[in-house]
């Protein structure tokens, strides 16, 4: 299984999730999955359609919101309804990672305690405080 990296008590991330570890997943308490790897960026990872399948076979929600580079309006709107235990994916974490932390900037939560959440979690977002305060954090 992934590496789950736990960034608050209700929100983690992790590299690509094999669909194999979806029912663990359900039994580690996850509720929601939010998917942010486009389909097609590795030959042998699952398509969004066989992990939303997989995922609701074990009595997970699931979202699709991918993206490359800056998180989409999507990606951050999908981070910030995360309100049960929730594990966001991508290739490596990072995204899902930076599209948390832009959810909970826009939520106007501290730059600073963001940062260091994504820090504890094993992720540098420290070139973000600027982009953090503008959009809402403090």
């Amino acid at each position: 299984m992934a590496e789950i990296k736990h960034v608050t008590d209700q929100f983690s991330v992790a590299s690509q999730i094999a669909l194999e570890d979806f029912p663990a997943l359900s039994s580690a308490g996850f509720r929601h999955i939010i998917n942010n790897r486009p389909d097609g960026e590795a030959p042998d990872q699952p398509t969004s359609a066989e992990a939303e399948a997989a995922a609701k076979s074990a009595g997970l929600t699931y979202v699709y919101a991918p993206f490359v580079g800056q998180p989409t309006a999507d990606a951050v709107k999908a981070a910030m309804s995360s309100r049960s235990r929730t594990l966001a994916y991508c290739r490596s974490g990072t995204r899902s990672i930076t599209a948390w932390a832009m959810a909970q900037a826009s939520e106007g939560c501290d730059a600073q305690e963001i940062v260091e959440a994504a820090q504890d979690a094993g992720y540098n977002l420290g070139s973000m405080g600027g982009l953090l305060r503008r959009l809402g954090a403090r």
